[in-house]
């Protein structure tokens, strides 16, 4: 095959748009969050970016590289105030346990993705709540939960999102 069309020798070159589509939808999905006009006594917003990042991860799983989520994951704890590393920490840990879980499934389908998802959002969060309570936070663990359950609940649209942008991405 001409060097034209392929990319380290088994995928397509990819237009700019095909590569920025899901980069750029990830840091909006961080800003998400930031740019509501709401004020809540306890996080019940769900962490978009994780979620945007999570989808194009199991919609299209050779498409990031396993590098991909530390500098996502800097602009999101620039954006969401965590401490700095925190989202860089988990989203990588995340990539990485669902690289690991992958290699010994045999298929995948919607509902295994939204509990790899659910479970990676969830630990996530979990790991940020830690984070924060060592960095000198102070809040009891169930005032995560609303937004675990919300998170858990709005992944199917957020894919469904991402499955769009894929589809206008490669048109």
């Amino acid at each position: 095959m001409s060097r034209s069309l392929t990319y380290r020798g088994y995928q397509p070159v990819l237009s700019v748009k095909a590569r920025a589509v899901p980069i750029v939808s990830t840091m909006a999905g961080s800003l998400v969050p930031a740019l509501l006009p709401m004020i809540a006594q306890a996080p019940v917003v769900p962490p978009f970016g994780l979620m945007v990042l999570l989808a194009w991860r199991l919609l299209r799983p050779g498409f990031w590289a396993v590098w991909a989520p530390l500098p996502l994951g800097f602009f999101d704890d620039l954006i969401s105030g965590q401490p700095v590393g925190s989202a860089m920490l988990c989203w990588t840990l995340a990539f990485l346990a669902i690289e690991a879980s992958e290699r010994s499934v045999l298929w995948r389908d919607y509902v295994q993705d939204w509990l790899v998802a659910a479970a990676a959002i969830t630990a996530c969060l979990l790991a940020g709540y830690f984070l924060a309570l060592f960095a000198g936070g102070a809040a009891p663990i169930l005032a995560i939960m609303p937004q675990i359950l919300a998170s858990t609940l709005l992944f199917p649209a957020v894919a469904r999102l991402c499955a769009r942008l894929d589809a206008w991405r490669l048109r």
